[in-house]
């Protein structure tokens, strides 16, 4: 096992790590920029206001995206348990 291919392993566990993140944390930055906006434009201060639906928001995105989520997770995983024989070779 070779620093090339550490570093194939880390960068591909970083892409999809933020592939996985991104539509959850998207979608809460999106509801969170309407409800300011809207609290901007009605000069209503409550800050409490931005909770509700963030998480609302955020509970909608896990449940339409949580099959994808858990598939990239779960091919992921067993791309590297297939990399395990090929991790424990000595280097020539």
């Amino acid at each position: 096992m070779d620093t090339e291919f550490i570093k194939e392993i880390m960068i591909e566990s970083m892409r999809i790590s933020l592939l996985i993140a991104l539509p959850i944390l998207g979608i809460g930055m999106l509801v969170g920029l309407i409800i300011s906006i809207f609290q901007a434009t009605t000069s209503i201060q409550e800050q409490t206001l931005t909770f509700v639906p963030k998480i609302f928001a955020i509970i909608v995105a896990i449940t339409i995206f949580g099959p994808w989520i858990s598939g990239t997770l779960i091919a992921f995983t067993v791309q590297i348990f297939e990399l395990i024989p090929e991790m424990a070779l000595p280097v020539p």
